[in-house]
């Protein structure tokens, strides 16, 4: 009788080759992910039916053929890896928003956030529109950016010493009083200084990203990789306003009636600010007559604020030259989405950056990512001269705008960290505060630019204000060192 053929090996190994790799993937995607590797398992059987197979072939003479019964096998588990691996890069806000209370607080905040997106282009459209005037609108808008830089820092003292709800709701408040006056002054042709007095009311605004991240702040101090990914999240709810913001109140006011968008950016801030005031359990205690310096006198304070300056004149000169590049080819209001992509780029990496866990101090890190911001700064400038399209520009902000998150999240970390204990919502609305104030010297320099040279030529300005960014915080490091 003769002896069956030797058993072919190749077809039985391959599968097993496969299924440990599916099983490695699965290793590499964390803990809590090793129930993917019991695939691994079924060449075991599979070893038993190729023999049977091999054996019944060899009797009736046939060539014994490769049985692939464990390739299958291997999809799912790759599958499976693929789907835990996805759903592990989201876990740490899995975590975060696991903690009670913070799914509540955050809505709330989100809501209350969003309208500050939404009131600029708001009144700027409506006092525009019925009054005719651009040179009007835009001198009120910036009467109303000079009071919240002085009130802004006041306000946040006044929510560290006494606490959020007892600050925020009468000074949300008052701020919508004055939105409200401002429209019916609109509404009824009130003499024109009414309107800048009605518009200086809304100054009393408070912080209410400085108020999130000041509970995140709370609930994580023992967690900083966790209080990261808090932050991280913050930026990309700030990212997240700015671009749904505006489209909301330009929908509101060309779709429905000039007052619109100011009337449901008001309702939006009113609501949100009692929603989140409202989670008491998750508000941090506060800290009436602390005896810490102020924090524009910490230590590092004054250059981190004068890194938020400059990075607000990268914020302000975009927008303006961003407009003035697409009315130059007849496109204006491809500015918009331009813009929109930018910001997108940002909320992308923001939430990405969340995720990491970078090596080193802050302090160390922010030269870097301010370096990285610097030379993506330089695309949209390369793309505008190079190309002069609005296409090529659009992808270049994109590409841009992922600097973005990661620097403002390490910076904000920084102010986070310099803070005076007790008076953390003041030393983050004097960051806030820089950034306006950069975002308004920054429109100024670019819109002249754009006026005396071109837009193209404008797309400098937000170069070289990052490259003074750059040079600050590098300065800075030198200083510790």
């Amino acid at each position: 009788m003769p002896k069956p053929p030797a058993r072919d090996t190749t077809s039985t190994t391959a599968p097993a080759a496969v299924s440990a790799d599916s099983a490695a993937a699965a290793s590499a995607a964390g803990p809590g992910h090793a129930a993917t590797a019991v695939p691994a398992a079924a060449p075991a059987d599979a070893d038993s039916a190729a023999d049977t197979a091999t054996t019944s072939a060899a009797g009736s003479g046939r060539t014994p053929a490769a049985v692939p019964a464990a390739a299958p096998a291997a999809a799912p588990a790759d599958a499976r890896a693929a789907v835990e691996g996805r759903a592990s890069l989201f876990a740490p806000y899995r975590r975060l928003f696991a903690l009670p209370g913070t799914r509540a607080f955050t809505a709330g905040n989100l809501m209350a956030r969003l309208p500050s997106g939404m009131f600029g282009v708001s009144a700027v459209v409506m006092i525009a529109g019925t009054r005719g005037s651009y040179a009007l609108a835009g001198a009120v808008t910036a009467t109303g950016l000079a009071a919240t830089a002085v009130t802004a820092p006041w306000v946040a003292r006044l929510v560290d010493r006494y606490g959020q709800a007892r600050i925020a709701v009468p000074a949300t408040v008052c701020a919508v009083l004055g939105s409200l006056a401002l429209l019916l002054c609109v509404h009824y042709d009130a003499p024109d200084w009414t309107l800048f007095a009605a518009y200086a009311a809304t100054a009393t605004t408070p912080n209410t990203g400085g108020m999130s991240r000041a509970r995140w702040a709370h609930l994580l101090k023992s967690s900083p990789e966790d209080l990261h990914t808090a932050i991280s999240f913050e930026q990309a709810a700030d990212e997240l306003c700015f671009m749904l913001g505006p489209v909301l109140a330009a929908f509101l006011t060309g779709t429905f009636f000039p007052e619109a968008g100011t009337l449901v950016g008001a309702v939006l801030l009113l609501t949100g600010i009692l929603l989140f005031t409202a989670q008491r359990s998750t508000e941090p205690p506060p800290s009436p007559r602390t005896p810490a310096r102020a924090p524009l006198r910490a230590p590092g304070m004054p250059a981190q604020l004068a890194v938020c300056l400059a990075m607000g004149a990268v914020f302000g000169a975009m927008e303006v030259v961003t407009v003035a590049f697409a009315d130059e080819r007849g496109h204006r209001s491809v500015a918009g989405i331009a813009l929109g992509l930018q910001a997108a780029g940002s909320c992308v990496a923001g939430l990405v950056y969340g995720v990491m866990r970078p090596a080193g101090p802050a302090g160390r890190r922010l030269p870097w990512c301010v370096a990285a911001m610097t030379v993506l700064m330089t695309l949209p400038l390369l793309a505008a001269a190079l190309t002069g399209s609005l296409l090529a520009l659009s992808v270049a902000l994109l590409i841009a705008g992922t600097a973005t998150a990661p620097t403002m999240v390490t910076n904000m970390t920084l102010v986070q960290q310099r803070s005076p204990e007790g008076r953390l919502n003041e030393g983050m609305t004097l960051a806030v505060t820089g950034l306006l104030g950069g975002i308004a010297c920054g429109s100024a320099t670019g819109g002249w630019m754009v006026e005396h040279v071109s837009a193209t030529a404008g797309y400098a300005v937000p170069v070289t204000a990052a490259a003074v960014a750059l040079l600050i915080s590098v300065s800075g490091v030198r200083e510790e060192l």
